[in-house]
Order: structure tokens, then C-alpha cells, then sequence
């Protein structure tokens, strides 16, 4: 049968149901009771009576004997009915029942004789009927795009997908609890900004009718964390969910999680300190190891872990130094043989293409990439000797940046100089208009506290620690474009 002729069977296995009286969508009777199937597995005892929910993933019929398996969110257990324990009423009602359905079983526990933890079930409810097929059982849901349209599926039909996301949560739980036994405080801001800022990056636009103000979707929360630094919290950190309306790619995804933690009186050194230990936390809980492989490579996050010059790569590569025009800058990779096209470009725009390009063939081990230069982090500190180049750094892992710190700069003259720098060059490379962040200088100009920032993405952390190629193999519902319409009209 075809998908068509399996949904319409088990509609009609449905309306028969139902004019017997049974309720395809009902509730376990005996909800205090319920019982994980793991933690029936952990203390089975033969003779004890058990309880639990799950749905129908396989079933064994011998004559009036029937085996068949139920997986709850953690495990599966085999159950054992028999007309004669069960009734012939309940047993008949099995034979309406689908690959899929949900079931309450209550029962009896035993060992069968090849030793398998079972149920002898005495009472048998359907909670929900599968009108859908499950995918095939052994090849299961392998289509990549279906997988990622229809997650609720693919977790059904893929377990080692479902683990993905309990250690994604593993991921997140050991950050929350690191920071919190360290005396960081958890803070929620704003998601709809006045004005878009924090980070580079297109936002999404939107409209408050009431107030008749334009919104955007916020491309980072760190200005308004550093507002609560100003206002006297002096650990602060969010697990934020962030956007920016810009390419889809494995390693982007237009809405994303982050981490941004902020420490009054630290500084981009601290920082680096900070984000290995946050790492090594992630790991252990998730991984029960420092030592794991991503793609086919072994990653060891031991620290300390190695650092490089971002200003002398790119000297001693380019021979580009930060004071460089852009035109100069331009010359200069042209002449190492890089075809770049465009005449007009600032020198933040070449700078990036620069970052670009020494992120090709990135080593896999973790490693911080420091001295950038400041034309590229107008939110940071520059170094005390040195007003070209900023305390920042970068961290890469498995080839790609998974975290970002800075030295923030606190002087309110100095940021105000520089957001009218970047709203100039803005004006150069493109249409859109943008404007200072009023409320933000008034903030720092109360005083804000010498501090480190830290921001690490937490899809791409939970990538490595994981081992999956692509950031929507650990987004549970990540954005995908319009389905095509496939009916010809």
C-alpha cells in the first residue's frame, strides 16, 4: 500500500474505534502512577506491577500470543499479552492498533526465557492513534530535508538524533551551573530593539502598532548588558536567542543561541581564562571527556590552549599592517595574488576579507586568535601601546569561531567618536541608515566599570561537541526555505 491507502486504512480503523465506544485520544487513567521506562529497567523486579506510557514501535504475533515494544522518551520495553490475561475485548483491540500508537500499558513484570525485561500486560489503553506511517525500520528517515522539515518525525524514527538534543541541553545546563556557582547573575533583555546594535549584522525589521515605532529583532544583547554594569551588577551573563537577516549556511542559521557573559573589573586575558573552563564544563558533562573527535579529527580541549597574532599573520602574509589605507591594503593582497575585483572598498571591509581568507585551512584545535585590529571592534579596548590594534580575541575550534572577547571600552567619548566613525563608513558601503545609540553613551557617561565580555555560539559549541557538520543538525527546528509546490499549479 501506498502512504494514501495506509492513511485511509487506519481512518477507518479509527471511526471503527470509536463506534465501539473506545476513545482513540484518551488519557492514562492512572497518571500518579506512570513509571519512565528506564527507571523500570534500573529496578525490575520480577512480580512487581508497573505502569507506563510510550508509543508502538514493533510488534511479534504468535497465534493468541503477542509480543510487541514501546519506547517512551528514554528507553523500550517489551510487553507480553495474552487473550486469555488480557480479555478478549482489550486483545481485539490490539489488532486495531497501528506501528506508532500510543499506548498506556499496566501490567506485571517477568523475564521471558532469553532473559528479556517484560511486561505481562493486564490492561491496555490507546492514548493517541497513528494515522501517519513511521518511516521504514531499517532505513529509516534518511531524507536530509524531510528530517529537518518534519524534526518530529526524525526524532521518532532516529534515537541517536534524539541524543543529540539531551546533550545539547546537557551543553547548556553545565554552562548555567558553572556561571551560577561562579556568582553570575542569569538577566533577560529586551529581543525587540529601538535601535539595532551590539554586533555587525543585518536585522530583522518589524512594527509596534501601538507605540507606532519600528522594531528590530536583536542582533546581539550586549549593549544592554553593559547597561546593567553601569547600574551595579557586576557578574551578569544570557542564554540569548539572537537573529540576523543574512545567509543560511552549515554554519549559519538566522536565528541562533548565544551566550554573553559580562565581568566588572576583568579583562580580555581574563576572559580567555573564563571561556576554557566554561569549555571544559560543556565537554565533561556532555561528553564525560576532553579528548573527542569532530569530522573525522581528534580535538583535545585541554588547556591552556595556543594563541596567535591575528596583526602579525596578516603582516607577515600580506605584509598589511593596520595603519594601511584601504587602497594600500587592497594593493597589497593583490600583489600576493588575491583577485579581488572591487576598487572601493574601507579598509574594515578589506580587513574582513583578510579574516576570511586566514580562516581557510583553520586547525582544528582549539586556539585564540588575538591582536585584531581595532577598525574591526569599536566596542573594545585598544591596547595601552599600540591605538591600532584592539584586546580582543577570537576563539576557533574544529575550523570555526565558536567565541569572542573583548576589554570593553568604558569611555563614553571615546565610543561615541567611534560609532559616528562607523556610521560614516556605513554610509559608504551602503544605503541603509544608521544612527548612535543614544541611550547607551548616556549609560556609559554615569560610569561604567573596567570589564571583560564574552559571547561563545552555542549551536556551533554544541556542533563540536556533538560531532555534526551542520548547525541545523543541532537546531531542533531550524529555518528552511518554502517548500515548492509540487501539485503543478
Amino acid at each position: 500500500m501506498d502512504i494514501q491507502d495506509i492513511y485511509h486504512d487506519r481512518i477507518n480503523k479509527l471511526k471503527a474505534l470509536e463506534q465501539k465506544g473506545i476513545t482513540p485520544y484518551s488519557q492514562p487513567k492512572k497518571f500518579a502512577n506512570l513509571l519512565h521506562i528506564n527507571d523500570v529497567l534500573a529496578w525490575f523486579k520480577e512480580g512487581a506491577q508497573a505502569f507506563v506510557c510510550g508509543r508502538l514501535m514493533a510488534k511479534r504475533e504468535h497465534g493468541k500470543v503477542i509480543f510487541f515494544d514501546i519506547r517512551d522518551q528514554n528507553a523500550k520495553i517489551q510487553v507480553y499479552i495474552k487473550e486469555d490475561v488480557l480479555g478478549k475485548e482489550n486483545f481485539e483491540l490490539f489488532n486495531a492498533l497501528d506501528i506508532g500508537d500510543i499506548l498506556a500499558v499496566e501490567g506485571e513484570l517477568f523475564k521471558t526465557r532469553t532473559n528479556e525485561p517484560t511486561i505481562k500486560a493486564v490492561s491496555l489503553t490507546l492514548l493517541a492513534k497513528s494515522l501517519k506511517p513511521l518511516p521504514e525500520k531499517w532505513h529509516g528517515l534518511k531524507d536530509v530535508e524531510i528530517r529537518y522539515r518534519q524534526r518530529y518525525v526524525d526524532l521518532i524514527a532516529n534515537h541517536e538524533v534524539k541524543n543529540i538534543f539531551v546533550q545539547r541541553a546537557k551543553i547548556i545546563s553545565a554552562i548555567r551551573n558553572y556561571l551560577d556557582k561562579k556568582n553570575y547573575l542569569e538577566v533577560e533583555t529586551p529581543m525587540m530593539h529601538p535601535i539595532p546594535g551590539g554586533a555587525a549584522g543585518r536585522p530583522f525589521k518589524s512594527h509596534h502598532n501601538e507605540y507606532d515605532m519600528d522594531l528590530y529583532l536583536r542582533i546581539a544583547p550586549e549593549l544592554y548588558l553593559k547597561k546593567l554594569l553601569v547600574g551595579g551588577f557586576e557578574r551578569v551573563y544570557e542564554i540569548n536567542r539572537s537573529f540576523r537577516n543574512e545567509g543560511v549556511s552549515t554554519r549559519h542559521n538566522p536565528e541562533f543561541t548565544m551566550l554573553e557573559v559580562y565581568t566588572a573589573y576583568a579583562n580580555c586575558e581574563g576572559m580567555m581564562s573564563l571561556v576554557e573552563e566554561i569549555m571544559v564544563e560543556a565537554a565533561l558533562a556532555s561528553c564525560g571527556k576532553l579528548q573527542l573527535e569532530y569530522q573525522g579529527k581528534v580535538i583535545d580541549l585541554s588547556p591552556p590552549w595556543k594563541r596567535f597574532s591575528f596583526a602579525d599573520i596578516v603582516k607577515e602574509r600580506f605584509g598589511i599592517v593596520p595603519e594601511d589605507a584601504a587602497e594600500v591594503m587592497l594593493e597589497k593582497l593583490q600583489a600576493k595574488g588575491r583577485a579581488i575585483n572591487e576598487k572601493k572598498l574601507s579598509r574594515s571591509q578589506v580587513v574582513k576579507i583578510v579574516e576570511d581568507l586566514l580562516q581557510e585551512g583553520q586547525d582544528f584545535s582549539p586556539a585564540f586568535c588575538t591582536d585584531y585590529f581595532s577598525i574591526l571592534c569599536p566596542l573594545a579596548k585598544n591596547k595601552p601601546d599600540n591605538p591600532h590594534i584592539s584586546e580582543r580575541f577570537e576563539l576557533f575550534i574544529g575550523g570555526m569561531e565558536i567565541a569572542n572577547a573583548y576589554s570593553e571600552l568604558n569611555d563614553p567619548l571615546e565610543q561615541r567618536k567611534r560609532f559616528e566613525e562607523e556610521i560614516a563608513e556605513a554610509k559608504q558601503e551602503t544605503s541603509q541608515q544608521r544612527v548612535i545609540d543614544e541611550d547607551f553613551v548616556n549609560a556609559l557617561e554615569y560610569g561604567m566599570p573596567p570589564a571583560g565580555g564574552l559571547g561563545i555560539g552555542i549551536d556551533r559549541l554544541a556542533m563540536i561537541l556533538t560531532n555534526q557538520p551542520s548547525i541545523r543538525d543541532v537546531i531542533l527546528f531550524p529555518l528552511l526555505r518554502p517548500q515548492e509546490d509540487k501539485s503543478g499549479s
